[in-house]
């Protein structure tokens, strides 16, 4: 089995908890003087994704199917002359983030451990039919609340406090002149970075997230100090060259 990424990245309870306060919407905008665009990506496709494999914390290489997805999904983002790309440092994210760079054309590549994928706590490692079998139970309970019913697994009032520490580092950029931002992440926080922006707080009903699908969310400044016009203009946009693979798992 592939070593657990150890992340340095912590909130206290009480950051966390105000957190859940803030939604990244248009008055979250309101302070910049300028519009932006920000594409949200799920990594490419992942040896453990292959695998259908629950991967969570594991850090499982870019599979070969993986980078020729990355390199589709940089080729169609050239077009829009991204600045700068964040990306979560585990293997999987962190070379689809260089191959996807290298096509769009971003020099700049900021890994950050707000952006890596959650804990799937006892259901890391194996695939979904297994974890019935093994924890028929908790299975059960994970159809209907999904990662809040896996011993072990990362909270969603976590994952939503951790979704908008990266809103806040994206606004920062924003208000340090950046019009077009790439976020290379994982299909579990890519469900809460979309999530945060409508305030919702719970997981289901889930979005699709398929490897190396882009989300687009628009953010248009009509007066500086007004609430921002905000829109998903796409979700999970699969560029027509991307070729398809297996339907992944967290």
């Amino acid at each position: 089995m592939y070593p657990r990424y150890q992340s340095a990245f912590s909130l206290s309870d009480e950051e966390a908890a105000a957190m859940q306060q803030l939604q990244a919407d248009g008055k979250f905008f309101s302070v910049l003087d300028h519009s932006m665009s920000v594409f949200i990506l799920r990594h490419g496709q992942s040896e453990g994704n292959a695998r259908n494999t629950y991967q969570g914390r594991f850090d499982f290489p870019l599979s070969a199917q993986g980078e020729k997805q990355a390199r589709a999904a940089g080729e169609w983002l050239s077009q829009f002359k991204p600045e700068i790309m964040l990306a979560s440092p585990m293997q999987r994210a962190r070379r689809s983030a260089e191959i996807a760079a290298d096509a769009a054309g971003i020099s700049a590549i900021e890994f950050a451990d707000m952006l890596i994928e959650l804990d799937t706590g006892i259901f890391s490692g194996v695939d979904p039919d297994t974890a019935a079998q093994k924890y028929p139970e908790i299975w059960n309970e994970f159809l209907a609340r999904s990662w809040d019913a896996v011993p072990g697994a990362e909270s969603s009032s976590m994952l939503y406090a951790r979704a908008l520490s990266v809103w806040l580092k994206i606004l920062e950029l924003g208000k340090q002149g950046t019009s077009r931002i790439v976020c290379m992440t994982h299909g579990g926080l890519v469900q809460w970075l979309l999530k945060s922006t409508m305030g919702v707080h719970r997981w289901l009903p889930l979005l699709p997230m398929s490897n190396c699908g882009i989300s687009e969310y628009e953010i248009e400044m009509i007066k500086k100090g007004n609430p921002a016009f905000v829109q998903w203009t796409a979700i999970n946009f699969h560029p027509p060259a991307a070729p398809e693979g297996p339907k992944p798992v967290f």
